[in-house]
């Protein structure tokens, strides 16, 4: 299917999601929501993708947010409802159902719905001229739905706080020392620094690295005791997979092993 504000590849094992609308440093209006919620269902429930890349166009711009420029013109004409796209903003935001792995790539301004879309995803590799910032209030607006919330999780209370409050931006440098990013590179080494981690993250079993992440992220909030006594679907289903016997054997027979996902 041919997109018009995004790009989609599918390698392998690994979908590339890439927001395409550098004109405007890949903001993202209702119809690029659409398309995006699109792609995103699509990559959930495609059973040989196992993981995303997400980036944006050139090098500007990861993603700058909601297109403020078009909700000022189509404001209260019923277009800026991207909240009730499946996943929310960039069909992501709000798609807490989501357990395969997601890289995001950031290659420049990462701001607003755009950092929120950041957040979202498991593992961060930034360029080194990537600037990260939640600006809402300063435009009249609030890093919601998610924003704020994901924030004060990821990083101590009071650094987060201290983002929310005055909008201020911070670079990679500072995102990566602060947790929000786990390598920053130079930009030309962006996409194979996100490939390597994709390559990692394949070496492992596909239903034990969705059972990880679900267990992970819906223990977090609970007491440790409550936590580990609960049976998440994925790990269940790892538990019964065919993965689960080959990798003791190709540990024992001192090979790699051959994952099917199932």
């Amino acid at each position: 299917m041919a997109y018009r504000y995004a790009k989609y590849e599918k390698r392998g094992h690994v979908a590339y999601v890439t927001i395409d609308r550098p004109e405007v440093m890949n903001a993202l209006h209702p119809p690029a929501n659409e398309e995006l919620s699109r792609i995103w269902t699509d990559f959930q429930e495609d059973d040989e993708m196992w993981l995303a890349v997400l980036t944006g166009t050139g090098e500007r711009a990861f993603c700058a947010g909601a297109d403020l420029k078009h909700m000022a013109q189509f404001q209260g004409r019923g277009e800026n409802r991207h909240l009730a796209n499946r996943g929310g903003f960039g069909g992501l935001d709000t798609r807490f159902d989501l357990w395969k792995p997601v890289i995001a790539a950031v290659n420049g301004y990462c701001l607003a719905g755009g950092f929120e879309l950041m957040l979202a995803c498991d593992i961060v590799v930034a360029a080194e001229h990537a600037q990260f910032g939640l600006p809402e209030p300063r435009w009249g607006l609030d890093a919601g739905p998610t924003g704020f919330h994901r924030l004060v999780r990821q990083v101590p209370t009071k650094t987060a706080m201290g983002m929310l409050l005055t909008g201020r931006f911070i670079d990679a440098q500072e995102a990566r020392q602060i947790g929000l990013v786990n390598e920053v590179v130079p930009a030309a080494e962006l996409m194979s620094a996100a490939g390597r981690w994709a390559d990692q993250i394949l070496e492992c079993a596909p239903l034990s690295v969705r059972g990880t992440k679900q267990a992970a992220y819906a223990g977090l909030g609970l007491p440790l005791e409550t936590a580990a006594r609960l049976e998440f679907d994925w790990r269940v289903r790892s538990a019964a997979s065919d993965d689960r016997l080959e990798g003791p054997k190709a540990f024992s027979e001192k090979r790699t092993p051959a994952w099917m996902g199932r």
